[in-house]
């Protein structure tokens, strides 16, 4: 039953990754719109919004990973338990 404290922790790791990972999206699209509308005058925020959309694809990769590696270890550990607890029952 040893390796179910280190799986916790490890998952802890990867859980705290995953969800920095989010805030940080969520802060970099906190203020922009749905749709935008530019004019030939307004290139520095077509640049800007540009530069959003590059770090928000960017990162969306380490995100899908760590949500999945999340999940999959999460599903692990309560696997692990259950069947320990099967065990002592019996």
């Amino acid at each position: 039953m040893s390796a179910i404290p280190v799986m916790l922790i490890v998952w802890g790791v990867v859980a705290a990754c995953f969800l920095a990972l989010l805030a940080y999206r969520g802060q970099l699209t906190r203020y922009e719109e749905d749709q935008l509308f530019l004019s030939d005058t307004e290139s520095n925020e077509q640049r800007e919004q540009s530069e959003i959309v590059r770090k928000v694809n960017q990162i969306q990769p380490f995100i899908r990973v760590l949500g999945f590696a999340a999940a999959a270890m999460t599903v692990g550990i309560v696997g692990i338990f259950t069947y320990d607890a099967w065990q002592r029952l019996k």
